[in-house]
């Protein structure tokens, strides 16, 4: 019989303590997730945030999700007293698909205790919520225009000619992408100039309340994510990794913006899936020259400041789509194959949910070599499951530590859970 790995139980918020020993003093947590449905990722997530939050003092948390939407949820669990009626309602600013991403009961009660905890702060010293992605360029644009011609500045200009240059193609960014692959105009210098504008008026301001730097930094944000959107959509056309590299070599820009933003003494916490959390050059997207924030973040921040999570689960039930855009579904997720990390876990574990530490398995032959490492996406279809959802992993470098949750079940989308039925139980283990 095989020796067992080194694990820890992980049954109880009380249970993450040696996660929070391990982090020690850390500066950047990324917790990931091995979907973007599945309820326990996000329970889990939340109940470690809050513990960061409250005992480790970190300041923000920013998620795999588009800035306008987040920084709208950010600015609503800032103010000193409940000004958007509901977090059911708030959350309804995530409406374009995949909605249930953000927009489920899990995030809403993370989004009241944030509030709640904010209401005992100072204005200073209250904690943010923010979107790392780079989908959004129509909705930053527009928010981009909204704030220049409110301010009355030099903005203006350039804000109107990016935005009457991408209004020939509507709201789908795609279209814009495939209408520029066949003419040699586009809106680079458009968006560039916007940007640049807005740095220059920053650079000639003082902003006297957190609130108003902020307004102005989100301003300067939305311009990034058109920026980088603009050439996100033209390199997803051409396929290959380029698109993926765009994408999250942006969020690590954001990241980086965000901790300057809250001084040189900030902690952030980051959610996002495992494909970006857990280090790229220890799975097969190094051979297609492929980065992601895991692996950006300890080049550039330095391996002790960051700490990596990697959740994972057996089998149990997932929300997706089985198209990009279809309508959302709650699929089952079939037993994880023999001989992958999930499957490994499975037959030591008999069941029951455990925490390992990369420190206590590296070294561990059986993880000397790749091995399959489940991941499923907004788009699944489970009976095709094993032909493309494992990653090859070198588990011990790619993540700090990982969570393995032995069966799930799917995430509690508003869609589905409507505000009027109430929130269901979602900490039945006594968060």
């Amino acid at each position: 019989m095989a020796t067992p790995f080194p694990t820890h139980p992980l049954r109880t918020a009380a249970d993450l303590a040696p996660v929070l020993a391990a982090i020690g003093d850390a500066r950047v947590v990324l917790l990931g997730e091995a979907s973007h449905g599945t309820h326990e990722y996000y329970t889990w997530r939340t109940a470690l945030s809050k513990r960061l939050i409250a005992e480790k003092g970190f300041d923000f948390i920013a998620v795999e999700g588009d800035w306008p939407d987040c920084f709208e949820v950010n600015a609503a669990i800032k103010q000193d007293t409940n000004t958007y009626g509901t977090a059911a309602r708030l959350l309804g600013t995530f409406n374009r698909w995949p909605t249930w991403m953000w927009g489920n009961w899990e995030i809403a009660a993370l989004v009241e205790w944030l509030h709640h905890q904010n209401q005992r702060r100072p204005a200073a010293g209250r904690v943010g919520f923010y979107g790392l992605d780079v989908y959004s360029l129509w909705e930053s644009l527009q928010a981009v225009l909204q704030y220049a011609e409110q301010q009355g500045d030099g903005a203006i200009t350039a804000a109107r000619q990016a935005f009457r240059c991408f209004e020939p193609y509507g709201h789908d960014p795609q279209e814009y992408a495939r209408a520029v692959a066949f003419i040699s105009e586009d809106c680079q210098d458009e968006v560039a100039a916007v940007l640049r504008a807005l740095r220059r008026q920053a650079a000639t301001r003082t902003y006297a309340t957190l609130p108003e730097r902020e307004q102005a930094f989100a301003a300067e944000q939305n311009a990034l994510v058109a920026v980088n959107a603009e050439r996100y959509y033209k390199a997803m056309l051409r396929g290959g990794g380029a698109s993926w590299n765009v994408r999250d070599e942006h969020m690590m820009e954001t990241l980086n913006r965000l901790l300057g933003l809250h001084g040189p003494h900030s902690k952030a916490i980051i959610w996002a899936h495992n494909t970006h959390v857990g280090d790229a050059r220890y799975t097969d997207m190094r051979r297609e020259d492929m980065v992601n924030i895991g692996q950006l973040a300890r080049e550039q921040l330095g391996r002790a400041q960051v700490f990596s999570l990697g959740f994972g689960s057996y089998q149990g039930g997932v929300v997706a789509g089985k198209e990009w855009g279809a309508p959302l579904e709650k699929m089952p997720v079939p037993a994880a194959p023999r001989d992958s990390w999930e499957a490994m876990l499975h037959a030591q574990l008999g069941g029951e949910n455990a925490l390992l530490f990369s420190s206590e398995i590296r070294g561990d032959a059986r993880l000397a070599r790749a091995v399959g490492h489940r991941a499923i996406g907004v788009v699944y279809r489970p009976q095709f499951e094993h032909f493309g959802n494992y990653v090859p992993s070198l588990i011990p470098d790619r993540y700090d530590a990982f969570a393995f949750l032995d069966h799930t079940k799917p995430l509690h989308p508003l869609a589905i859970h409507a505000e009027e039925n109430g929130p269901p139980d979602l900490y039945p283990w006594g968060e």
